[in-house]
């Protein structure tokens, strides 16, 4: 099961705090040794100078009265006997190998920790040199850092116990503050980029606003398609319908009968070429349009499209022409095919009598189709490219176009990753240029 937000940033948030804790008391215990020492440290060196004036080396009994409070005292003779400790009942051995006496007896004064690990204790000395060439060393005994910390732990535990309940409740109040602007965005989606509470989700709102606007915008082009689609068959349908029933009543004369049988083929024959753009531009939205990328000569693809294409111009009264030299693109040439051949056509069908088309392939894989016929206003050059959008539906009717020519040239484009730029000016001609 999923953690919600809430909650993760809430178990994070006591996490990373118990790690604050622990750590700051680690470092604080050590700094508090680490003080503790050199006080200690500092303590004997006083204590030992003290004594030095007070007693006589010469009489290491007068050395007696200062061993208290835990405090060792031993006097090593210049050649290392222990003349005096006031812990030892009995003989000691040699001291001269004692770190902190061999620093004292070269440079006046020495120090030395020794810890023992089984008894939980350090053992700090000072040695000082005195006059007559005899050492007198002050040990003190003090807890070593393990059962510095042995003795912490309660009062740590106990801390970090009450630090993690503070910590759970503030979490609790802070995750809550945080996420709630959040559901309060989620609840608004409509005006999602004025509801936004930190700066870093801002990416995040205008992907979610460009997304919606997307899918609306899918969903009503999704309708008009439909909407488009429907008409567009019905119209042939009615047609073919009416020209069936005139013949299967026997109302048309025997002489008529083939007008109206040529009249249906020319609806039925519309129908399936709009079927067809329809599936086409299927094809092109899915994710598998363009399977096989080769070499293609955008030359030898606009010449074949003229040739295919020279007998509808001439029943048109257009003059077609190809022009330019070689140029090879990636894609594939069967869609590549397809591009031209729609741009043809187009430029035939809103072409005059009279007229002119001219293909030209140019430098930089491009693939110009220009015509002087009838242009495109202004006002819709920009939707021109859009499904079952005519200019003048009356004259893409009784030139038998579906509406979605253009809407295929853009399609095949995209997937070959190519621009369009249109230029038309109404009453003297069109160009569309497909640059690869």
């Amino acid at each position: 099961m999923k953690k919600s937000m809430e909650e993760k940033i809430g178990l994070r948030m006591v996490l990373v705090g118990l790690a604050a804790i622990a750590l700051t008391a680690v470092l604080l215990l050590a700094a508090f040794h680490s003080a503790f020492q050199k006080q200690v440290e500092a303590s004997l060196a006083l204590t030992a100078q003290d004594i030095a004036a007070a007693c006589d080396p010469q009489r290491p009994e007068t050395l007696a009265p200062f061993g208290v409070g835990g405090v060792r005292l031993t006097l090593v003779s210049p050649e290392g006997e222990v003349l005096f400790d006031n812990q030892s009942g009995g003989a000691l051995e040699n001291h001269l190998t004692r770190p902190e006496v061999q620093a004292a007896r070269e440079s006046g004064t020495g120090s030395a920790r020794r810890t023992s690990q089984t008894m939980g204790y350090t053992t700090y000395y000072y040695a000082l040199r005195l006059d007559g060439g005899s050492v007198l060393r002050v040990g003190q005994d003090a807890k070593n850092l393990f059962s510095f910390y042995n003795d912490a732990l309660p009062a740590v535990g106990l801390s970090c116990i009450a630090v993690l309940a503070v910590a759970c409740l503030a979490a609790v109040l802070l995750t809550r503050s945080l996420v709630r602007p959040i559901d309060a965005m989620a609840e608004n989606l409509d005006e999602i980029e004025r509801h936004v509470p930190y700066k870093e989700l801002e990416p995040l709102a205008q992907t979610i606003r460009g997304d919606r606007l997307l899918r609306e915008n899918n969903e009503a082009m999704r309708r008009e398609f439909t909407a488009n689609v429907s008409h567009e068959l019905k119209t042939p349908l009615t047609t073919i319908s009416g020209y069936a029933e005139l013949i299967e009543a026997g109302v048309a004369k025997a002489e008529d009968v083939p007008g109206f049988a040529g009249k249906i083929r020319a609806e039925a024959g519309r129908m399936l070429s709009l079927i067809g753009d329809i599936l086409e531009l299927s094809e092109l939205d899915g994710s598998h349009a363009v399977t096989q990328m080769a070499p293609v000569d955008l030359y030898e693809v606009a010449k074949a499209c003229c040739d295919s294409r020279r007998m509808a111009a001439q029943k048109a009264y257009v003059t077609l022409e190809v022009a330019g030299a070689s140029a090879t693109v990636q894609g594939d040439r069967a869609l590549l095919a397809e591009l031209c051949d729609n741009l043809v056509d187009n430029a035939i069908r809103y072409n005059r009598p009279g007229g002119h088309v001219k293909v030209t392939v140019g430098p930089g894989a491009q693939l110009a189709v220009a015509d002087d016929g009838i242009g495109i206003p202004a006002e819709h050059q920009q939707r021109v490219f859009e499904r079952f959008y005519r200019v003048d539906k009356s004259r893409s009717k009784q030139t038998g176009g579906t509406g979605l020519g253009l809407a295929i040239v853009k399609h095949i484009a995209q997937q070959h990753g190519a621009k369009l730029k249109l230029d038309s000016a109404e009453g003297k001609g069109t160009t569309i240029t497909v640059t690869f």
